[in-house]
């Protein structure tokens, strides 16, 4: 799937596409919690049609988790398919139980999501606050699936079965530009749990992340966070192309200008979840000055 005339329509995707329509027209308005992602970004672009801009918000949850790039593309977007955007600060760092990035950190970040913007659903008079949750997103451990339920916040996009695969799908079909976006999520994931989350880490994170992206690396991309220590994942397809001369002298310049002073590229190639997984040192490629 290279390009939105590339695609061809698949049957299975499009009926779930309308069962979603149906979903949101039974609604008849809908707050989606929106971050510019793959999910999010496709689930405004149905609910505009289908209801219109002035039964349709997406809202932003500002706060040192969520990249400053990520936030231009989201704004860029809804602009593009004319979705009206508020912005709201959410402040979970300021929750220890956040901050200690416990299993179950993403709890507590939903909770402070989906408290600020339930009532302002209420206050604005939308019937309905929804997220992007997928159908491959109902397995595994998704502690803030939680916060959902105890906020009755809903998630179409997986009550009508569609996957991130069916997504990207209709979204090339659209012709959104978030189809082949990489997933990001927040950047506190980068920290390994027990990790203590702080603004100055996150931004770190983010600092390599960007220097990264700016060399030209596509595709999945994550730093993970070990103290002074930056494990940098990518796509497998583009491994190589760092390992050796110039490139490699490059990459490790541009994350130590970040603020970490070791470099690691994993050679295992992007997976994710990795964070907190074990990696034995013949997997790892430390890039030396």
């Amino acid at each position: 799937m290279t390009s939105r005339e590339s695609t061809a329509p698949e049957g299975p995707a499009v009926e779930r596409e309308r069962a979603l329509v149906e979903w949101l027209v039974a609604r008849g308005s809908v707050l989606i919690g929106y971050s510019g992602g793959v999910d999010s970004a496709y689930l405004a672009a149905v609910a505009l049609d289908a209801l219109g801009p002035d039964r349709t918000i997406g809202v932003i949850g500002r706060s040192p988790s969520y990249p400053e790039a990520q936030w231009v593309t989201a704004r860029e977007i809804a602009a593009t398919i004319g979705l009206p955007v508020r912005e709201i600060a959410t402040q979970e760092m300021n929750d220890p139980r956040y901050a200690a990035n416990p299993s179950n950190r993403c709890y507590f970040c939903k909770t402070e999501l989906w408290s600020l913007l339930a009532p302002l659903a209420r206050e604005l008079g939308f019937s309905t606050v929804a997220d992007g949750t997928n159908a491959d997103d109902l397995h595994g451990h998704r502690p803030g699936a939680r916060a959902a339920r105890e906020w009755d916040v809903a998630s179409p996009l997986a009550e009508v079965g569609l996957t991130k695969a069916e997504i990207r799908l209709l979204s090339a079909l659209r012709g959104l530009p978030t189809w082949d976006q990489p997933s990001s999520p927040c950047l506190s994931s980068r920290l390994p749990t027990g990790t203590a989350i702080t603004p100055l880490r996150l931004a770190k994170v983010e600092a390599a992340e960007r220097a990264v992206r700016s060399l030209g690396v596509c595709g999945d991309l994550r730093v993970r966070y070990h103290g002074e220590t930056a494990r940098v994942e990518m796509n497998a397809g583009e491994l190589e192309a760092w390992r050796t001369g110039d490139s490699r002298r490059l990459l490790r310049d541009r994350v130590v200008a970040a603020g970490f002073t070791t470099v690691e590229l994993d050679l295992r190639g992007f997976r994710s979840g990795m964070t907190n997984q074990p990696i034995d040192a013949g997997s790892l490629d430390i890039l030396e000055a």
